[in-house]
């Protein structure tokens, strides 16, 4: 049977997402092609039309995964509150895919790393734009500083069964970088 060249698209829309979620969830190792094409819904044969193997699926799952929401204007506030919040730690299957996939990446290929490099650019220059107030060059390295410690919170939030320690990492990180890119004279 002949899929159309739109249900082509849609179907490795399909597969990313759904690798997407897996990966960020399971690891790169725990999750099989199999796997993500049974949770797409579609066949195990059909991944080979997409994808030339398993690394292929793992770099454009990654670019994909980043590019999502990179070009949008933060409220840099805002944004600090929904990412440095329990209910973004306890999903990592739908949270950010920096957090949930960095720790992993240094195993992967180059074509991996290097959708990373370039996903880990655009949202450092996300969080850059967010930052007008603050003047060049300073605003580049406050805008490294800032991201940095966002992901590293919610991996150091992440790794603990400890919830009391895990929610205070966020907190504390959340309230620090408040402080440090908003002064008190805003």
């Amino acid at each position: 049977m002949k899929v159309s060249r739109e249900q082509m698209v849609e179907n490795r829309r399909r597969i990313l997402d759904v690798a997407s979620r897996l990966f960020r969830d399971k690891g790169f190792d725990a999750v099989s092609v199999a796997e993500v094409m049974k949770a797409a819904g579609l066949t195990h044969g059909g991944f080979y039309g997409h994808f030339s193997s398993k690394d292929d699926l793992i770099a454009a799952t990654i670019g994909q995964a980043l590019s999502n929401d990179a070009d949008d204007t933060v409220d840099l506030r805002e944004y600090l509150d929904d990412y440095l919040a329990p209910r973004h730690r306890d999903n990592p299957g739908r949270g950010c895919p920096t957090a949930g996939l960095a720790a992993d990446i240094r195993h992967q290929t180059p074509a991996a790393r290097a959708a990373m490099a370039a996903g880990l650019t655009a949202q450092i220059d996300r969080v850059e734009k967010a930052l007008s107030h603050i003047e060049e060059p300073e605003r580049r390295r406050v805008a490294i500083g800032t991201w940095a410690a966002m992901v590293g919170a919610v991996i150091l939030a992440r790794a603990i069964d400890e919830e009391t320690l895990s929610n205070e990492i966020l907190e504390q990180t959340r309230t620090w970088l408040k402080a440090a890119t908003h002064p008190a004279s805003d």
